[in-house]
């Protein structure tokens, strides 16, 4: 019987299997694709979840991958300057912010796994069906993901279950959920190798919540040029009386499509029309989340990561928590003397924090000083101090780091004039 069986090998799985591992603890991942791809764009990865990751030894893979990201800037749709801040040991923390392909950090991770933990550690093309418990384990039910003909079944003391937002085990928990939570917003992301911008290092987010352009590099330069990754959000719909489309990140949308939004926006130094035409592929997908649990964990079945407490892409926190969630489980199961106590110690540290994060994600996180100031001034602004005060701003800003759990040590290390 294993210890531990993991339903899903994204970035939460795979980062909870090293951790446990770490700890001495057996683990299986079950993932339903057919094998680990590099998919998806770009993604940040905070201070407070790369120092996990740096403790399992991978800072140098990382480096080997992603960028260190130096400094972040806030801007309108048009292009006027909010707020700027330095990023990561820039700003005093222990670590650095990586802003990385979201593949390639998943591949790093499902590379370190299958070294540490051997090839057998991770089963692929099989999605979970169901599970049933006894007073002395749980077996669950995996599905041949290619046409169902097959199954397997493993006997394990835990089974996590970080499966995504349409996660099997939060809907045998919750089976009138419905469907995920969205507002009506639609994203689109590309990534292309472009001239270096600014100083190779730096991040841009210009709009507020119904109309946002995120902008930033994802891998170190190269003779010039660097991988840019681009996303735009735009609400194209009431969400309340029309259904999402459908969320994949190998759904592609045409230039066609994307290109009338995009040049609304502009970025001061990059031309933001033809970096979206250059782009190759363009991903669609909803901007969608969903409401925060009473519970996470029924006998010896928990949920991490999206399945947990799907997010919006707001304050660079989805990767970040569920690595944090690996971390905290992973010390539970350590140091529990029984797997439910394990399970519900889990719970009642990570719940809270998450749910405050989803709440405060849905009025844009940090990003609200954007809406704020558009708000006040949607004609632009001669004076930023005019529309919204240093204090006004630092707090919307400073006061989501520290409700995520990654303030700085240094007290200004702002940029913000």
């Amino acid at each position: 019987m294993r210890k531990v069986v993991i339903a899903g090998a994204g970035i939460g799985g795979l980062t909870t299997a090293l951790m446990l591992h770490q700890r001495g603890i057996d683990a299986v991942i079950v993932e339903q694709a057919s094998d680990v791809r590099e998919v998806g764009v770009g993604i940040n990865t905070l201070p407070h979840a790369i120092a996990e990751l740096v403790e399992l030894g991978l800072l140098e893979r990382l480096d080997a991958v992603g960028l260190r990201t130096r400094e972040l800037r806030y801007l309108t749709r048009t292009g006027q300057e909010i707020w700027r801040e330095l990023r990561g040991l820039h700003a005093g923390h222990d670590h650095p912010q990586f802003s990385i392909h979201r593949g390639r950090l998943q591949k790093l991770l499902y590379d370190a796994v299958i070294e540490r933990l051997g090839p057998e550690a991770v089963i692929t093309g099989f999605s979970l069906g169901g599970f049933v418990q006894d007073e002395g384990a749980v077996t669950s039910h995996f599905l041949d993901a290619r046409d169902g003909s097959g199954s397997m079944s493993l006997r394990s003391e835990v089974l996590i279950c970080a499966d995504g937002i349409h996660s099997v085990g939060r809907r045998r928990f919750y089976p009138k959920e419905g469907p995920p939570s969205w507002a009506g917003v639609v994203m689109w992301r590309g990534a292309v190798d472009w001239p270096v911008w600014e100083d190779g290092e730096t991040m841009a987010i210009a709009g507020g919540l119904a109309g946002k352009l995120v902008l930033y590099p994802i891998a170190p330069a190269k003779d010039g040029k660097q991988l840019m990754n681009w996303v735009v959000n735009v609400r194209i719909a009431d969400g309340s009386v029309t259904p999402p489309p459908r969320d994949s990140w190998s759904k592609r949308a045409s230039l066609a499509r994307v290109l009338p939004y995009a040049k609304r926006f502009s970025v001061p130094g990059i031309d933001i029309e033809a970096l979206v035409r250059a782009s190759g592929d363009i991903f669609e997908y909803p901007m969608a989340d969903r409401d925060p649990l009473p519970r996470w964990t029924n006998g010896r079945v928990t949920l991490l990561g999206d399945a947990a407490h799907p997010m919006y892409p707001v304050g660079s926190n989805g990767a970040a928590q569920a690595i944090l969630d690996a971390r905290c489980l992973a010390d539970q199961l350590a140091q529990a003397a029984h797997p439910r106590e394990a399970l519900y110690r889990y719970e009642q540290a990570r719940l809270p924090k998450t749910a405050e994060i989803v709440r405060t994600n849905r009025i844009g996180g940090p990003e609200r000083v954007i809406d704020e100031v558009e708000k006040r001034s949607p004609a632009g602004f001669d004076d930023i101090n005019a529309v919204m005060s240093l204090a006004e701003r630092e707090a919307i800003v400073r006061g989501y780091a520290k409700m995520a759990g990654f303030a700085a040590k240094l007290e200004r290390k702002s940029l913000a004039s």
